[in-house]
């Protein structure tokens, strides 16, 4: 199976049965995320102790490639310290942002390396991406809505 019918799969099965798609009953921090172009809007919140995310889920509505994205990152940074969850951000950042032609090295990406289709279009690399921004100014706390714009 190459890795474009890897991605749709991914991209399909989180959309139908996202993970952590739910509130926080106690969140330390949040934050929301729109994306004007598509009208995605994700709302993070994160259970943050000792410097590490105890706790992480998503709510709210958006297209198919937003909401598997954030059902991913969810997975990934749960259970991680704030810096590990910050490296995870920056290499899915760099994957999905590189030259289309750039190799991906499965290996090195893991579960991410699926979101590397989403360079084949670029007006959804926003979509992608709306989630992980949300994650970063839930952690930084910062007291403002994230835009894609």
């Amino acid at each position: 199976m190459d890795l474009r019918e890897l991605y749709q799969q991914v991209i399909l099965d989180h959309n139908k049965n996202p993970k952590n798609f739910r509130s926080l009953e106690h969140p330390t921090c949040a934050s929301e995320g729109y994306n004007p172009l598509c009208g995605d809007r994700i709302n993070v919140a994160l259970e943050v102790e000792d410097d590490v995310i105890k706790d992480v889920a998503f709510t709210g509505s958006g297209c198919a490639i937003s909401k598997a994205s954030a059902s991913v990152m969810t997975t990934l940074v749960k259970g991680k310290s704030v810096p590990e969850a910050e490296e995870v951000f920056r290499q899915f950042q760099a994957l999905i942002t590189s030259d289309l032609n750039a190799p991906v090295d499965v290996q090195e990406a893991g579960k991410l390396a699926v979101f590397a289709g989403v360079r084949e279009f670029p007006t959804r690399v926003k979509c992608a991406a709306l989630a992980w921004h949300t994650m970063q100014a839930a952690l930084a706390e910062e007291d403002k809505k994230i835009s894609t714009e």
